[in-house]
């Protein structure tokens, strides 16, 4: 008997997420994922008259791939995805893993060279697809949260099949003063950081990119960021654990980077000359996500957080960075993690991770899970 989450699930991502129509291409990017939800999934895409497209892959495997890789296989991979991509409408990735460290021993410059080289192709699904990704609950994922694998899966299905409606209408109050904002100051513990964001747009994370969803991001004039702030949460990119992240700006450059794996992370950083400076500037605020567990589409979203990011900026919110490196790094700002506060041209929008004006106060916690 399939289980009733799944079914709630894919129709949330068919209908609402994607919101797929007859006609339209879907390409279902599985990874790692019980055979039951795919299939869920496709009936589902099928039920509105939607082509479904199903490629499965696993992440052992997909270590594989790029372990001994090189130009020439990474660009036939790019040609043959890139002409699959084109003749969708749509995407969407589940994206499950035994072991969020597979990718951890190799090399750090295939794998730049590899995600260089692949770009393309998530600019392309970005930009000209209408795409939703989100984990799949695993019991790795549960021991990074601290929680039996029971109560995650509970905990999963709480978060991913919220009234996101509801979220939706109270976000606009947000994007609007965020689009107004000229001047950005944050303040925390190891944390004094300002920028500009004049002139660029801040964009809705509704349910509609990501599941779980709940943030309002912009970016910053890229030679703006000056300052420097400490991350308070570990961070996992390309198969590496960081914590304790340290940086520090000058005329929106990164200039000092330091962590648990300062050599790494720097390795990372020199990727290329955009990653080193910032692609996005977003404020979190789903009610269920309340601690870190290393999975950054739900560390993004954790109430009364934002996220800073080094690399590519997002065409939607441009302000013309450009890196294979999108690292969203997170800082949380409730006062149980040592407070913090977001100033908009002057005016405290949030303190301690808890929305002060008025018409914002309906992003709060207490006030969403009511």
């Amino acid at each position: 008997m399939t289980d009733p989450r799944y079914t709630k699930l894919a129709k949330l991502l068919i209908e609402y997420s994607t919101a797929l129509k007859k006609g339209e291409n879907v390409l279902l990017d599985m990874i790692d994922v019980p055979d039951e939800f795919s299939v869920e999934l496709m009936r589902a895409a099928r039920k509105v008259g939607a082509t479904p497209i199903v490629e499965v892959r696993h992440t052992r495997v997909s270590r594989e791939v790029v372990r001994e890789t090189n130009e020439k296989h990474a660009a036939l991979v790019r040609d043959v995805e890139m002409f699959r991509m084109k003749r969708m409408q749509a995407y969407i990735a589940i994206r499950g893993s035994a072991n969020v460290s597979e990718n951890s021993d190799v090399n750090s410059d295939l794998m730049a060279m590899y995600s260089k080289t692949m770009r393309p192709v998530l600019n392309y699904r970005v930009n000209k697809t209408r795409w939703c990704v989100l984990r799949w609950p695993t019991p790795s994922m549960a021991q990074a949260a601290g929680m039996s694998t029971e109560a995650f899966e509970n905990l999963y299905f709480d978060v991913c099949t919220m009234d996101y409606k509801k979220m939706a209408k109270a976000m606009v109050p947000l994007q609007k003063r965020m689009r107004k904002a000229n001047d950005v100051r944050l303040v925390s513990p190891g944390t004094d950081l300002t920028f500009s964001k004049k002139g660029i747009d801040a964009i809705l994370c509704e349910g509609i990119r990501n599941i779980p969803d709940g943030e309002v991001f912009s970016c910053p004039v890229k030679n703006s960021v000056n300052g420097v702030i400490q991350f308070n949460t570990p961070t996992i990119y390309s198969g590496t654990k960081f914590e304790n992240v340290h940086l520090e700006f000058k005329a929106g450059k990164i200039i000092n980077a330091t962590s648990n794996n300062t050599k790494r992370l720097n390795e990372i950083l020199d990727t290329d000359p955009g990653a080193r400076y910032i692609g996005e500037f977003s404020l979190g605020f789903n009610p269920y996500i309340q601690n870190p567990m290393c999975d950054i589409l739900f560390d993004e979203k954790i109430a009364g957080s934002l996220h800073f990011t080094p690399g590519q900026a997002y065409e939607v919110a441009d302000n013309g960075n450009r890196s294979a490196v999108h690292w969203d790094m997170v800082l949380i700002q409730r006062k149980e993690w040592g407070g913090g506060e977001v100033w908009f041209d002057g005016e405290l929008i949030r303190k301690d991770g808890k929305f002060l004006p008025k018409d914002l106060q309906p992003l709060n916690p207490e006030n969403l899970k009511s």
